[in-house]
């Protein structure tokens, strides 16, 4: 009987420790990218040239206007962190690096178009629209 009892709470400590460190390890991980991508827009001068980029491009922006009018507080999330920390969890580290390589060399229509299709079979309509929402605010700022 002890030993059943010492099993059940070794087992339930190690799943909340698990649990623990994955949720830990998610927002670390989300807030380090988060700093590290904004940083480096940010130096370089490429944020301004990505905006000019989207309000040069008619697709985008009638993507991106979608959330224009939306009350962000029902919507899944409404931080960069918190969308950073979904798209973790939702793509993997290589095809996150592989889209940020991609984004800093250019994309073509097609790329474009392949990337918008990836990101809405693995997003939620929810989801989608709460990335919209963010994205529109950060145009505006």
């Amino acid at each position: 009987m002890k030993f059943l009892r010492r099993l059940i709470i070794t087992v339930i400590v190690l799943a909340v420790l698990g649990l623990g460190v994955y949720y830990i390890g998610t927002k670390m991980i989300a807030d380090q990218l988060m700093g590290q991508v904004s940083e480096e827009l940010d130096q370089s001068g490429q944020l301004e040239s990505i905006k000019d980029e989207v309000r040069d491009d008619p697709q985008l922006q009638a993507f991106i206007a979608e959330g224009k009018n939306v009350d962000s507080e029902k919507l899944p999330f409404q931080t960069k962190e918190q969308a950073t920390r979904l798209l973790l969890k939702k793509f993997n580290m290589s095809e996150l690096a592989e889209l940020q390589a991609k984004a800093r060399s250019g994309m073509t229509a097609e790329e474009k178009q392949q990337l918008f299709d990836k990101i809405e079979n693995r997003l939620t309509e929810e989801e989608m629209l709460a990335l919209k929402v963010l994205a529109y605010k950060e145009l505006m700022k």
